[in-house]
């Protein structure tokens, strides 16, 4: 059973390794791609039940962050959504045969992680402006500045260990079960799997979007 941090490589381009990680998101991200082709080439304004499905859960998905940030999340909504959508396919991708999730090695929910602390700065910065927004790190005092710099470090590490712990971990109990106990067994664990994906990912993007609605003034920061 491989290391939970060791990142198999699938094949090199020159001296440049391409990890297995690398290789399934470029597939999930195509997938979307073709998805989101093909699900909106012929929307109509009496939409059938399939376009009325789509409708219902994007309405759905915003109607959440948005109270969530405690604002309308209709500026944000195409960062969290399609942070949600990979996710959603990222940590199911697993239940493929032969395929381990992309967020089940450590660079993925890092990666993910980083765009979301990238994405808090940006907007904040964008919302109050770079003086008001310096100078929040400051508040309620001068003395919080190290802390509140340190919590924006820290709450992205923990966005990154949260998603790698539980995916990863997820992963590694099937293999175990899987073998010391044969083909069938782990199937109970398979489901639990698909409901710990789409929970996670529920989580991940819920909590950016707690994040960057404090960033930019929205909600208390905590």
């Amino acid at each position: 059973m491989r290391s939970p941090l060791r990142t198999p490589v699938a094949f090199f381009v020159g001296s440049i390794p391409v990890t297995e990680p690398v290789v399934v998101t470029w597939g999930i991200i195509a997938v979307m791609v073709l998805g989101s082709a093909a699900a909106t080439r012929r929307l109509s304004l009496r939409p059938g039940p399939a376009q009325a499905l789509l409708e219902m859960v994007i309405e759905t998905i915003h109607s959440q962050l948005s109270e969530a940030m405690g604002v309308d999340a209709q500026r944000f909504f195409p960062l969290l959504a399609t942070l949600f959508a990979f996710l959603v396919v990222a940590n199911l991708s697993g239940q493929i045969p032969g395929i381990t999730p992309p967020t089940a090695f450590i660079q993925t929910p890092a990666a993910l992680a980083l765009i979301v602390f990238f994405a808090v700065h940006y907007y904040g910065l964008r919302s109050v402006g770079l003086g008001a927004y310096l100078k929040s790190f400051a508040r309620p005092t001068i003395l919080m500045l190290p802390l509140n710099v340190l919590a924006q470090v820290t709450r992205t590490f923990s966005l990154m260990v949260r998603l790698f712990g539980n995916i990863m971990s997820g992963e590694f109990v099937i293999g175990i079960v899987l073998a010391f106990a044969g083909l069938f067994v782990p199937i109970p664990l398979l489901a639990l799997e698909i409901v710990v994906g789409i929970v996670q990912a529920y989580i991940f993007t819920v909590l950016a979007a707690v994040f960057i609605a404090a960033g930019v003034g929205a909600v208390e920061a905590g």
